[in-house]
């Protein structure tokens, strides 16, 4: 999927109230530039993409913000807006084979919530999008996870560091339930609530403690099909074009709240110290 640049380009003009002539001018383009290329007649340049959006971000036009509020109007009855941050284009449809299987659940197709969170995984890649996906839930079985025991075990196995208790009837159930069903809604852990996860199973946290620790860094949910079925309901309806300066953007907020949730995690350890279980008393 291409980006919609015909359409954005004319909102943007039209918000702005300035003429083609004027757009042009502001750009360094020629009006016919603009003319054909809100008529849909030329394929945009890389210049005149980057060029015209990093523009309209600079001039406070949060274009993807606003198609984000379109699309979520003009949703129907079991339906819901996601969003997936590609470090390059998709090609063809969704599949849920392409995806590692170290990810935190496994192999499958991963989507978020919002375009903030979508874009603020993919703003240090250069030729990163946000494409946004329409998901009908429907006769669907759903798995859901909250900041806890097994969310955390399930995403320590996928990682790769449950290796040692992989036979264990504990950890094997856990598993099962992970794929029995369509899709999951669980929250998202990064690298960085990956370590902290790591030390519990490694016996350097209990359970109690490593749980505080990761809902201080909540970074919200994400959603994950693990079936056939569920990426048969989810259709991809628009790829979005990031600028440079809308990719620092959202990096600098980025980097903000992940010094802000290290802090929290230096209180939660002191906090909740001594409460819980360490892994080897769960997996006796």
């Amino acid at each position: 999927m291409e980006y919609n640049f015909s359409k954005d380009l004319k909102s943007i003009r039209e918000i702005l109230g300035i003429s083609q002539s004027e757009f042009a001018d502001r750009i360094g383009v020629e009006q016919i530039t603009i003319s054909r290329n809100e008529l849909g007649r030329t394929n945009p340049s890389a210049k005149i993409l980057e060029n015209v959006y990093t523009f309209a971000f600079a001039k406070n036009i949060k274009i993807n913000k606003l198609k984000e509020m379109f699309w979520r109007d003009d949703l129907k009855k079991h339906e819901k807006l996601l969003f997936h941050g590609a470090k390059s284009k998709i090609d063809g449809e969704i599949d849920i084979h392409r995806g590692r299987h170290n990810n935190d659940f496994g192999q499958g197709f991963y989507a978020g919530e919002s375009y903030e969170q979508a874009i603020s995984f993919v703003s240090g890649f250069e030729n990163s999008s946000v494409y946004y996906i329409c998901f009908n839930a429907d006769n669907l079985m759903c798995k859901r996870y909250a900041v806890n025991q097994e969310w955390m075990m399930t995403i320590a196995y996928y990682r790769g560091a449950l290796d040692e208790y992989k036979n264990h009837p504990v950890v094997k159930k856990i598993i099962e339930q992970s794929r029995a069903c369509d899709y999951i809604i669980a929250p998202i852990a990064d690298n960085r609530m990956f370590q902290i996860i790591n030390s519990f199973i490694e016996g350097e946290l209990t359970d109690e403690q490593c749980k505080h620790c990761l809902a201080a860094t909540n970074l919200g949910m994400q959603y994950i099909f693990v079936s056939e079925k569920a990426v048969a309901q989810a259709k991809i309806i628009e790829r979005c074009y990031i600028s440079h300066n809308e990719r620092e953007y959202y990096k600098n907020i980025r980097l903000e709240e992940s010094k802000l949730g290290a802090n929290k995690v230096k209180l939660a350890r002191k906090q909740y110290r001594g409460k819980g279980r360490y892994i080897d008393e769960i997996l006796v």
